[in-house]
């Protein structure tokens, strides 16, 4: 997919949507240096043309009871892409999955899997990912601190 023509204009609605996606479109002109309606006609084009995909707010996990975060490696038997396909269906539905990537190597998959302690996610271990079709191997790594975390990709001027 080519990348998108951007101009400083739009590289700064990005960036600053990215770090405040509540900021309203009146805040948004000022801040880029335009009045409001050509601000809004940038964002729609930006979301028309699918460089904007959504708008999410960032929620305090602790605070919800989510005390643990785990990167889950996960190794299947089986490369042919109906069974990658099926366990990205699998782990689609399964709310404490809030990541699944697929890479290249050794791992077939990392999720990154939240959950309230240690014993509700070796439950969801064993009960959804270790038992998953086509599923060989299953190494996981809990997570002490974050030391960064940026949500989006870098937009440069």
């Amino acid at each position: 997919m080519p990348s998108i023509s951007l101009d400083l204009i739009d590289r700064k609605i990005l960036a600053l949507v990215q770090e405040r996606g509540d900021i309203t479109n009146v805040a948004l002109a000022e801040a880029v240096g335009l009045t409001a309606p050509p601000c809004l006609r940038r964002v729609r084009n930006l979301e028309e043309g699918g460089v904007i995909t959504g708008y999410h707010a960032e929620l305090d996990a602790s605070l919800l009871g989510y005390k643990i975060m785990v990167f889950v490696m996960v190794s299947l038997t089986s490369q042919a892409e109906v069974d990658l396909r099926a366990f990205e269906a699998h782990v689609a539905a399964l709310e404490p999955v809030r990541e699944c990537h697929m890479l290249n190597g050794e791992i077939d998959f990392i999720l990154k899997v939240v959950a309230r302690d240690l014993e509700s996610f070796q439950a969801f271990l064993t009960t959804h990912l270790t038992t998953a079709p086509h599923v060989s191997h299953v190494k996981t790594s809990l997570t002490i601190r974050t030391a960064k975390h940026l949500p989006g990709v870098p937009v440069t001027e």
